[in-house]
């Protein structure tokens, strides 16, 4: 019986795909919006993230990741302080943001569709992200840019719901890097 059992857990270790660590220090997640017609990329430097994923078996693996709005750094000082405000992220309120596959769809070539749920504000929508695979070094690599709308989500509210100033379309940039198992 217990050879049996041993068995069994050595088969579902070689048949299902492994957790992969996140390399933080390597990863990265960014938003980049027009402010005036000028481009302005912020970065979020504090995020976890977790990659089930086997390429030989694309459909079946699974992500999320989980951002600390706090975190997010436009550059200068004065500008972060207006963004944890209630207008724009409400960091108080709403600490996080996150986005959790429901589905991944292999395209062919290094190319996937990660469709799932993306909540910031305490908004979630149904978005389906491109994403780009390969790996490098033995490390998994999964990078994208996904577009969405800034006031879908509430982010900028009052006299910021004017897209005259900074746009509505906002682009939401990943680089989420994985160690094999």
């Amino acid at each position: 019986m217990k050879k049996a059992l041993a068995l069994l857990a050595l088969a579902a270790v070689l048949v299902l795909p492994a957790l992969a660590r996140v390399d933080v220090a390597k990863s990265s997640v960014s938003a980049v919006s027009k402010q005036m017609g000028v481009p302005v990329e912020g970065k979020f430097s504090r995020f976890s993230a977790e990659v089930v994923f086997d390429p030989a078996r694309p459909a079946e693996g699974k992500a999320s990741v989980e951002i600390d709005i706090a975190s997010f750094d436009l550059g200068a000082d004065e500008f972060n302080r207006e963004t944890v405000k209630p207008e724009w992220f409400n960091a108080a309120k709403f600490p996080r943001a996150s986005f959790v596959t429901s589905a991944i769809r292999p395209l062919g070539a290094g190319r996937l569709e990660a469709a799932g749920k993306l909540t910031i504000k305490g908004i979630s929508r149904e978005v389906v992200a491109p994403v780009s695979y390969r790996t490098e070094g033995g490390r998994q690599v999964f990078e994208g840019a996904l577009p969405i709308r800034r006031l879908q989500f509430n982010i900028g509210e009052g006299e910021w719901k004017d897209t005259s100033t900074v746009a509505d379309e906002v682009e939401i940039r990943f680089r989420i890097v994985a160690t094999g198992k």
